[in-house]
C-alpha cells in the first residue's frame, strides 16, 4: 500500500469534523488482504468549541497516533488508514488482517497515555465500506482538496491571490448534446467559450470545452466558484475537470 495522505473538513452526524486520510491506497480497495476495520477512539481532554482540538493538544494526538503505528506494526496487527477528529473525540481507523490481536495492539499503546479515555473494536468490513463512505471524501470535497493546494503553490510563486485574472476551465461530456447545453448555461454566467475539443477516453470519445471568466482565485472564492461549475456540469451529465491561472505578483 502506498502512503500519501490528504486532509479535509466536512459534517459527521452534524458535528464538524476534520478527516485525514490515505489517499494513495484508493485505487486498490477493497483489498482482500485486510479484511477487517478496526478503530480506536480517544475523548479528547478540551476541545474546542467546535470540537475539534486544540492546538495543546495536537501534539499529544500525534503521540498516540505514533504509539498506535508502532504496536500495529509490533504485533503485525494492520494498516493505518484514516482519523477523524470530531465533537471532542479522535477515532483512529485501521484496516486488518485479522482481530485476533487488535486488543493488544491498541491496549499496549494507550498503556503509555493513562490519562486518556478511549474505547476500541473491529468488525468485518470486507468492501472497504469505512474507507470509501466514511473517510474518503465525495466530489466537491475533492476538489476543495484539489483547490487548496493549487492556491498554496500559487502562493509560494508570489501570487497575490485576491486579485482578479482569467481562469481557465474544463468539463468533459459523453455527447456533444449535452456540452452544447452546458455551453449556453456558462454563458449565462458571463464565462467565455475558448475551446471545444473531442478526445478518447476509455473506448469513447469525449467532447470537452475550455471556458474562462476574470474571477479571484483566492480560497473561499474558487471553492465557491467550483462548486457552482460542478454542479453545472452535472446537471449535463458532465465531468469538471478543474481550472488554470497565471501567476500575478502585483
Amino acid at each position: 500500500m502506498q502512503e500519501y495522505w490528504e486532509a479535509y473538513v466536512k459534517p459527521i452526524d452534524g458535528h464538524k469534523a476534520m478527516v485525514s486520510f490515505n489517499a494513495g491506497v484508493s485505487d486498490t480497495v477493497p483489498n482482500e488482504e485486510y479484511l477487517y476495520v478496526g478503530f480506536v477512539k480517544v475523548k479528547l481532554h478540551d476541545s474546542k468549541e467546535d470540537g475539534l482540538a486544540t492546538e495543546e493538544e495536537a501534539d499529544d494526538i500525534g503521540f498516540i497516533e505514533d504509539r498506535l503505528e508502532m504496536e500495529s506494526l509490533r504485533w503485525r496487527s494492520g494498516k493505518y488508514i484514516g482519523r477523524i477528529i470530531s465533537n471532542g473525540e479522535v477515532t483512529f481507523i485501521y484496516y486488518l488482517k485479522l482481530t485476533l490481536d487488535w486488543n493488544s495492539t491498541v491496549e499496549s499503546a494507550m498503556l503509555h497515555f493513562p490519562s486518556y479515555q478511549y474505547e476500541y473494536g473491529s468488525r468485518m468490513d470486507a468492501e472497504w465500506e469505512v474507507y470509501q463512505k466514511l473517510l474518503f471524501p465525495s466530489i466537491k470535497e475533492w476538489q476543495v482538496i484539489v483547490n487548496h493546494h493549487a492556491c498554496d503553490g500559487l502562493i509560494e510563486e508570489g501570487d497575490n491571490l485576491r486579485l482578479e485574472r482569467a481562469i481557465e476551465h474544463k468539463v468533459y461530456f459523453e455527447n456533444e448534446d449535452n456540452r452544447k447545453k452546458f455551453i449556453t448555461l456558462i454563458e449565462q454566467e458571463g464565462f467565455k467559450n475558448q475551446k471545444e475539443v473531442e478526445i478518447p477516453f476509455d473506448n469513447k470519445l469525449m467532447y470537452g470545452v475550455q471556458f474562462y471568466r476574470v474571477d479571484i482565485p483566492y480560497y473561499y472564492n474558487i471553492d465557491e466558484l467550483t462548486m457552482k461549475l460542478i454542479d453545472l456540469s452535472h446537471s449535463c451529465e458532465g465531468l469538471y475537470d478543474g481550472w488554470e491561472s497565471s501567476l500575478v505578483k502585483l
